[in-house]
């Protein structure tokens, strides 16, 4: 048995035990998801903020790129109290900053106007092998319903206890996000206090605990944090970061040299865009938003209220006002194929593996 044969790459089949992180907004490309799977990963579409039509074209195109397995990731509704003043308030400010920043947004902001349960629809109907999911848990019918279809079913938990409460749901696996990781964090129970636990102390309690994979994620960047991951009791590994700068990611090319010229200091968790903890570069518009003195809208209003601003500075090449998401290992990129940096992890972890065999 190699250090590739894992729960993970058996139960779907892959030659690696690497799963691409489905990462929302037009970074996961259906170019990018074929690559990963076909270099024996796991590609992955974000689909969090796609309409069920748009999901199922990139489906289509994905499956005419690849035959091997690949998932689709979305995000569970998150509940929510709008107040009309606080919004109002936020617009005005967003309209100051455009203002300063010499930025002119095209449109009104306006809320998605489909709905989860029709983006899990095509899901089923498309009869996708893998499926995942954030922000949240699935009734237990729901689970039962995919994986009566074929569908291997992933759930993402930032603590042990939400690992256990997603195992009690039903799910195959648990995707373990420590708070080194880039994005929105995949937190859903909950605190006052918001716990963040690294991957390197959470990891191994949650493999104690649970009797299904555990899938490990945040900082993982290449061959080293692969094999410690496998090490502290992971199946398999999520690595988002390393894929946003690869030659198929849909990332903007100024945030893709923001992540490579980055350092360990270069991110902060921030709820400056969302209204939710994500992590991601620093720059004008979180600093400023430290000092604002009003309430910030919960995850989704103020992802909807902020998204003229960050659609127009991308357009723009704005890195001020983009949201540059990544992880504290981002530096550790680089700038290459998928397929190239699949190789490359691989023979990383094969050469640790015979060196470790040699000590």
């Amino acid at each position: 048995m190699t250090w590739k044969q894992t729960k993970l790459t058996e139960r779907v089949n892959l030659s690696l035990p690497i799963v691409q992180a489905g990462m929302a907004g037009g970074v996961t490309t259906p170019d990018l998801v074929a690559a990963v799977s076909n270099g024996g990963g796991l590609g992955t579409l974000g689909a969090g903020y796609m309409s069920p039509e748009a999901m199922r074209e990139a489906i289509m195109e994905i499956r005419q790129k690849t035959t091997r397995a690949f998932a689709v990731n979305l995000m569970i509704p998150t509940p929510y109290e709008e107040d009309a003043e606080a919004v109002q308030q936020m617009q005005d400010y967003l309209h100051a900053v455009e203002k300063k920043r010499g930025i002119t947004t095209q449109g009104q902001t306006s809320r998605s106007g489909f709905a989860f349960e029709d983006q899990l629809n095509v899901v089923l109907e498309e009869k996708v092998p893998v499926f995942s999911f954030t922000f949240g848990t699935l009734e237990p019918s729901i689970i039962q319903q995919l994986q009566a279809n074929g569908t291997w079913v992933m759930g993402t938990a930032t603590t042990v206890k939400e690992a256990l409460a997603l195992e009690e749901q039903g799910v195959d696996a648990v995707v373990v996000q420590g708070s080194e990781a880039g994005g929105h964090r995949g937190t859903f129970q909950h605190a006052e206090n918001m716990p963040y636990i690294g991957s390197m102390a959470l990891i191994p309690q949650v493999a104690d605990q649970l009797s299904i994979p555990v899938i490990a994620s945040g900082g993982i960047m290449d061959g080293r944090s692969v094999l410690a991951s496998l090490i502290l009791g992971a199946s398999g590994v999520q690595m988002g970061s390393a894929f946003l700068t690869t030659v198929e990611s849909g990332a903007h090319e100024r945030h893709k040299t923001a992540l490579l010229q980055s350092t360990d200091e270069s991110t902060v968790i921030t709820k400056a865009f969302s209204g939710r903890p994500a992590r991601g570069m620093q720059n004008a518009f979180i600093q400023e938003m430290k000092s604002y003195s009003g309430t910030i809208p919960p995850y989704p209003i103020q992802n909807a209220l902020t998204k003229p601003l960050r659609k127009a500075a991308s357009q723009q090449g704005n890195t001020e006002v983009m949201s540059l998401w990544g992880g504290q290992a981002a530096s550790l990129g680089q700038l290459q194929s998928a397929g190239d940096l699949l190789h490359r992890v691989d023979q990383e972890v094969t050469d640790l593996v015979d060196l470790f065999h040699k000590m």
